[in-house]
């Protein structure tokens, strides 16, 4: 009985319990018809640092998505990505046509470089929550991984994306120019 009632505190106690050797026969009942046993008394370890901690008891700690920070101001959530890291003046000035023809102005989109998606997940690339995204060229990011042509507009998670050659390589091209503006105007639904 007095074991079970032992079993029972050490459930409701978290710090372990020591005897000291003067104390035990104050504590421990004469009446009691069972011989003694030797109490050991246990040790600590110390450490010099913290206790070693099992990693695989320890919960993975959940990382928030970090959306990469636009620049525009991104007000229709149009996403445009681009290859260059910055864009030529006569680049920019076709981008901002094309953009005009679409029925939109450029407050409406944002702008991403690759350099600018450089190390980031494409989870903190979804938090960017666009609604429309248009790339242009090659992109280190694992936005290349979606399974999608070129020239050909794909749905993925409420999110429409075109993916294009570099916004140089088009402004120079005619037939990419041609090419381009026919998969936006299917993009936008002008017809």
């Amino acid at each position: 009985m007095e074991s079970d009632s032992l079993h029972s505190l050490k459930l409701l106690l978290n710090e372990d319990l020591y005897l000291v050797p003067e104390e035990i026969d104050q504590i421990l009942s004469p009446e009691k018809t069972e011989p003694r046993k030797e109490v050991k008394k246990e040790t600590t370890p110390t450490y010099d640092q913290a206790p070693p901690v099992d990693d695989s008891s320890v919960a993975e700690e959940v990382k928030e998505p970090i959306a990469p920070i636009v620049r525009g101001q991104f007000a229709k959530g149009i996403l445009i990505l681009h290859e260059e890291d910055e864009l030529a003046d006569e680049v920019m000035d076709m981008l901002s046509k094309m953009v005009s023809a679409v029925n939109h102005s450029m407050s409406d989109v944002g702008l991403l470089s690759s350099e600018e998606l450089k190390g980031k997940s494409l989870e903190d690339f979804q938090a960017i929550n666009a609604h429309k995204v248009i790339k242009f060229g090659k992109i280190s990011h694992p936005i290349n991984a979606l399974p999608i042509p070129s020239y050909q507009i794909k749905t993925e998670e409420e999110t429409e994306y075109l993916f294009a050659d570099s916004l140089t390589q088009i402004s120079m091209d005619r037939a990419l120019k041609k090419k381009l503006w026919e998969n936006l105007q299917t993009l936008f639904n002008i017809s």
